[in-house]
This record gives C-alpha cells, structure tokens and sequence, in this order.
C-alpha cells in the first residue's frame, strides 16, 4: 500500500507532494528514520503542516498494525 501527501501550490489547488514533512510525521506519532523504514516518503525540504496529510498518516499507520502478524509460537522439542 502506498501512501502519498498531498501539497496546496500558490492557486490553492491542490497536487501529490514528494513526501510528507518532518511536523506531519512528528504529529502522527513517527521519527524520520522509522518512516523510511516503513516506506512512508519524507520530503526533508517542506515547512508546512496539513491535517490532510496528517489523517492519511495515521490512517496507514492503523493499517500496518492490523495487518501485522501475531508472533510465532515456539515449538518444544
């Protein structure tokens, strides 16, 4: 699943941005370095916050976890 920010240009249309800024991954609950381990896309270069952006984030974040598997059980010899 690949998720993907969105940015406002200067006409106030909207466009798909590059990656999600260092505020919206910290609102969202997520440090750089564990987003791109996740595959989440970072754009190191945009200030701005959006709540879009935010909500999308935490919802692919409650869809990793439910798709995550229960750990294996050990098997006794």
């Amino acid at each position: 699943m690949k998720v993907q920010s969105t940015v406002r240009k200067k006409d106030d249309r909207t466009k798909e941005g590059r990656g999600f800024s260092r505020s919206e991954l910290k609102e969202a609950g997520v440090d750089p370095k564990q987003a791109l381990k996740l595959g989440i896309p970072l754009d190191m270069r945009r200030k701005t916050k959006h709540e879009e952006n935010v909500k999308t984030l935490k919802q692919h974040l409650r869809g990793l976890l439910k798709r995550k598997r229960p750990p294996r059980k050990s098997k006794k010899s």
